[in-house]
């Protein structure tokens, strides 16, 4: 299985909307997105950095991703 890589909150956010995620509200740099069908939610950091590995990995996991599902929409 492949490391997960560093990458920008804009194209995170685009791989969750590709996942069925849109976007509910945005509270200063924080961005919540929702699945309506399966009622999962997760945040997205908007900041001027890269999302770290680990919190790309938590974010995955809160989004109910899998790595393989995550690297096809990469």
């Amino acid at each position: 299985m492949s490391k997960l890589p560093c990458i920008s909150p804009e194209k995170l956010a685009r791989i969750l909307e590709k996942c069925g995620f849109e976007l509910e509200r945005i509270s200063g740099s924080h961005h919540f997105y929702h699945n309506r069908k399966t009622k999962k939610s997760t945040v997205v950091p908007f900041h001027s950095r890269d999302v770290p590995k680990g919190l790309l990995n938590e974010i995955l996991k809160e989004a109910d991703i899998s790595r393989e599902e995550f690297f096809d929409r990469l």
